[in-house]
């Protein structure tokens, strides 16, 4: 893939064969991000995991300490008072059987759909489409809930998801350029934390393989956690 002049310059500053530690690594990707809008910092952490194995998944959700810097359209689908609820504490849309109608039409646009127990069955006719897509409601990330108070407000919060992907590697954002160093670095050490807590017990061999962080537009820096 050829690189445009600007990304080539600035990947001139990263020494690709070195590790560093945290607050360096975070210091070169807010050196690096020269695009002209506030870009996002990524996380990016190859585990030493099988995610074939039913016992090596490695999935779960944080509250990051700073929040994400983006504001998320939530979609909560549920009826009666739990609907009445989603309303008072923020959500974006709120409906039942016409949300999920709206959906098989082609209708995306949230960014979390949270609802309850109750409506899964109605829900699961959109699995296909909502399953890709990152937005299917699930009981392990908190957005399959009676508490749907907790779920909005978390969400609004800063509550990212963390799973696994197809190549063992787990890519979460944790804020924006803007955020600076240190609370970057607050939101990398939450996530993080998750990350090495949810350790499989079937995991054998070194967990975290390796850790890089960038920005949006610009190069990776490789870089450690120590629990």
């Amino acid at each position: 893939m050829k690189r445009g002049k600007r990304y080539l310059e600035v990947s001139a500053l990263v020494d690709r064969t070195n590790t560093y530690d945290p607050k360096e690594a975070m210091e070169l990707v807010l050196k690096t991000a020269k695009a002209k809008f506030d870009e996002s910092v990524e996380l990016h952490v190859k585990l030493g995991v099988d995610g074939r194995s039913a016992d090596q998944q490695v999935r779960g959700t944080v509250v990051l300490p700073n929040g994400t810097g983006k504001t998320k359209k939530v979609l909560v689908i549920a009826k009666g008072d739990k609907a009445d609820e989603a309303t008072k504490n923020g959500a974006d849309i709120v409906g039942a059987e016409e949300i999920i109608a709206k959906i098989q039409g082609g209708w995306l646009d949230f960014d979390v759909c949270i609802t309850t127990p109750d409506m899964m069955g109605f829900v699961g006719r959109v699995a296909k489409i909502l399953g890709p897509k990152g937005l299917m409601p699930n009981p392990k990330s908190g957005t399959v809930t009676m508490d749907v108070k907790k779920a909005i407000n978390d969400v609004k919060a800063g509550k990212v998801e963390y799973r696994l992907d197809k190549t063992n590697i787990v890519h979460v954002g944790i804020g924006k350029v803007s955020f600076g160093v240190e609370k970057l670095l607050e939101n990398y050490d939450a996530i993080m934390s998750a990350i090495v807590k949810a350790k499989p017990a079937a995991s054998k061999g070194k967990y975290l393989k390796s850790i890089t962080l960038s920005s949006t537009m610009g190069p990776g820096v490789k870089t450690s956690y120590k629990a």
